[in-house]
């Protein structure tokens, strides 16, 4: 047998090598086929959602005005009712594919898995509370205000300083109690209520001097609930960043990023500002307390 040419020889080696690589090597998927499951992951209406085919959205009973209106989350009324039925159609889902769910504000961003898709309750993003839940990008930056009687000693206020001897209110967990314990720093610890309803009624029957809501709510309280009230002011925001309202959604939740990428859309093509001029007009300047 004649020995083969070194020059056959290593053209034999490069088609060999050159076949195991293409064996080797990822193939091209077929057309119409998607990357990876990821990529379908916020397909409008076909999200992995708690009910298929639905979008569960939950918030406190009852839904304050101006964020709901008659405590009827489903009617579209209302700032975050808006917001909430403009971010599910964001995501593929009509009105009739949405259904409501009574949450208690504090449950909404406590530990544990969540029986929503995602919440909306004026909760403000927080590092703290993203320990145990996932935020949405901010639907609505916002300030916290004071609210006193007219004529009483806090509605003469015109500093943080001339806050710190009277007695401050706050619904539990919410950044206005935060801001009377961290910025006005009072000399009496805070009464703290359940809801707000119960800090506004505390106002009414004098036992609290003022109480802390964001300055939106501040304004429905003294327009239309507790009308001999005033807003003594705003305070600035603490820090870089405006503070925000974010919707609420499970701890790693695979919709996250899908609202959010909604949330922004909506503040993007100026959704989220025609909104809050609609229902929330009224929320203009105040007093600011420093």
């Amino acid at each position: 047998m004649q020995p083969v040419p070194r020059a056959l020889r290593r053209a034999a080696v490069a088609v060999a090598l050159l076949t195991a690589a293409m064996g080797c090597a990822p193939q091209p998927e077929e057309a119409g086929k998607p990357s990876s499951p990821a990529a379908n992951a916020c397909e409008k209406g076909k999200l992995a959602t708690r009910t298929s085919g639905k979008l569960t959205i939950a918030t406190d009973e009852p839904a304050y005005e101006p964020w709901f209106e008659d405590d009827k989350p489903a009617n579209g009324k209302g700032y975050e009712s808006a917001v909430a039925y403009a971010v599910a159609e964001r995501l593929g889902y009509g009105k009739d594919k949405v259904a409501w769910q009574t949450v208690p504000f504090n449950k909404a961003f406590a530990p544990g898995e969540k029986t929503f898709d995602f919440d909306i309750n004026q909760v403000s993003i927080s590092q703290e509370r993203k320990k145990a839940v996932d935020f949405s990008s901010g639907y609505y930056d916002v300030r916290q205000a004071v609210v006193a009687l007219k004529g009483s000693k806090a509605a003469k206020a015109k500093s943080i300083a001339a806050l710190k001897g009277v007695k401050l209110g706050a619904q539990v967990g919410t950044t206005s109690l935060d801001y009377i314990d961290d910025v006005v720093k009072p000399r009496q610890a805070a009464a703290v209520y359940g809801k707000n309803d119960q800090a506004k009624s505390a106002l009414k029957n004098g036992q609290v001097d003022a109480i802390v809501v964001d300055l939106p709510t501040a304004f429905y309280i003294t327009g239309a609930e507790i009308t001999d009230a005033t807003i003594v002011g705003q305070f600035e925001n603490q820090g870089g960043a405006p503070e925000q309202f974010g919707l609420v959604l499970d701890k790693g939740s695979a919709l996250t990023p899908c609202v959010s990428r909604a949330v922004d859309a909506l503040r993007e093509d100026g959704t989220l500002a025609k909104i809050e001029q609609q229902w929330l007009s009224d929320a203009v300047d105040a007093p600011v307390l420093k």
